[in-house]
């Protein structure tokens, strides 16, 4: 199991940036694939990002690609979403989620998460 901690959360106006980070503990953080997934208020939660075990490979969601990114440093043990052009729409729940193995946009594929972090965007 790993413990995941995120951060970087708050208040920002459209158009501005915040800096998500997700440290992680417990087990070796190379061997897990990565996951931002977000959940507003009366929606499902979803995918937003994802980044394999080396950092190599990387997937975004249609609606944040070309304004987050997603990174990792396996010597911190963190991975970031630097979020760029935020839009009211952004405006929710944050969360990390970590698998061993391959990388997956898909939630139910992720065994450990954080207790997110509140992102909002006022317009």
């Amino acid at each position: 199991q790993v413990q995941l901690v995120e951060s970087g959360g708050g208040l920002v106006q459209a158009g501005g940036s915040l800096r998500l980070s997700c440290a992680a503990s417990g087990r070796t953080f190379s061997d897990y694939a990565m996951g931002w997934f977000r959940q507003a208020p009366g929606k499902d939660r979803r995918f937003v990002a994802i980044i394999s075990s080396s950092g190599i490979a990387t997937g975004y969601a249609d609606s944040v690609k070309g304004r987050f990114t997603i990174s990792r440093d396996n010597a911190k043990n963190t991975v970031y979403l630097q979020m760029n052009s935020l839009k009211p729409e952004d405006t929710a729940v944050y969360y990390c989620a970590a698998r061993r193995g391959q990388h997956s946009a898909v939630a139910a594929n992720y065994a450990d998460w954080g207790q997110g972090t509140q992102v909002t965007v006022s317009s």
